[in-house]
Parts: C-alpha cells; structure tokens; sequence
C-alpha cells in the first residue's frame, strides 16, 4: 500500500482497523482490514522479509479470527495471489477456502487473486458455558 492509502485507512475508514506485530521497538508485519457488520475483510497482511515463516503473520491473522468469533462475526474474507504459496497454506490452515477469482486484480502484476473466505462458529468453549 502507498502511504496515501495507509493515511486513509488510519484516519478517515470508519470501518478500518490495523493491527502491528512487534519485537520490542522492531516492526515485524502489520494486518489492515474493514468490520462492516458480521463480516471482515483482510486488506491487507505483510510481514517484513527477514521476519518471515516465525509466525507472525499466523499470529496476527489468528487473532483476529479469535477477536470475530467472540464478536459473533460470521466470515472472513480476504484475497491471495495463485502464486504466493505459503500465505495460502497459512490461509488454509486457518480454515479459509477458495470461493472465486478476481480477474487482473493486482495493479503491479496483472495478476488474478483467489477470493478465499472463513466461515465462523462460536468456539466450543462458549458454547454451554459455566454459570
């Protein structure tokens, strides 16, 4: 993203929250997305390079699903690159699944994306709890 859109995000999005991982004061990745009703929308993950597969990004994305599912949020959605390997095995092991494909959705590449969704439940341990 260009600064433009971050400063937007962050101080005119109603609907935008950003999350950071940190290692003391060194920036790991950060995760943007939209809340509008009982759906959020990843816009964006990105962890720095020499950071990566320590599990930030799972991290990150993790705690979202965790915040949603006690928001009673019902899905997740975001979108991937066909070619980036490793986000859709995280994305998968988080349970999100490929629904559709954008045509030409990357203005850098051209590239197609993957639309990929998570369908949410309550966790079990919320389910019947304790009085």
């Amino acid at each position: 993203m260009v600064a433009g859109a971050f400063r937007y995000e962050l101080t005119q999005n109603r609907v935008a929250r950003s999350l950071v991982a940190r290692a003391g004061s060194e920036l790991l990745g950060y995760l943007c997305l939209w809340e509008i009703g009982h759906e959020i929308h990843i816009t964006n993950l990105a962890v720095h390079p020499s950071h990566r597969r320590r599990g930030a990004a799972r991290t990150l994305l993790g705690s979202v699903i965790e915040d949603a599912r006690r928001k009673n949020v019902e899905l997740v959605f975001l979108e991937v690159r066909p070619t980036n390997v490793e986000a859709l095995t995280l994305y998968e092991s988080l349970g999100f699944r490929v629904i559709g494909r954008r045509k030409g959705y990357y203005f850098d590449t051209g590239e197609d994306a993957l639309v990929m969704e998570a369908r949410l439940a309550a966790e079990p341990s919320a389910a019947g709890g304790s009085t």
